[in-house]
């Protein structure tokens, strides 16, 4: 059986379009199943499906109202992403100013 981190489950969860596209629109606040499927091409049983998806991973969560399946998206579940993101611009950031000193140090030198 694999194990996935946090943040491979975000990961996996956002690199469906349909998914990132519900996660753009529950940002405005929370919208029902159908509502969150509206703009998509894609059937009722499919949008439950990624609901799914985007609620095992913790990114949405739902409530059921009577018949009506509300979600909501949660900005935390998205902090380990957040978090690999920062780690990883940190390094290239410490790349990129080793190759400007070095560019800047050949420059010097054609003089």
């Amino acid at each position: 059986m694999l194990y996935y981190s946090d943040v491979d489950r975000v990961f996996q969860a956002l690199a469906d379009p349909n998914r990132r596209r519900m996660v753009e629109h529950l940002a405005a606040g929370p919208l029902s199943v159908s509502a969150l499927g509206a703009p998509l091409e894609i059937s009722l049983a499919a949008v439950v499906q990624h609901v799914q998806a985007l609620e095992a991973c913790g990114i949405v969560s739902t409530k059921k109202t009577g018949r009506t399946r509300l979600c909501t998206i949660n900005p935390a579940a998205l902090a380990a992403a957040e978090s690999w993101f920062s780690a990883r611009r940190a390094e290239w950031e410490v790349c990129f100013n080793r190759l400007e000193d070095f560019l800047r140090d050949e420059k010097g030198k054609k003089k």
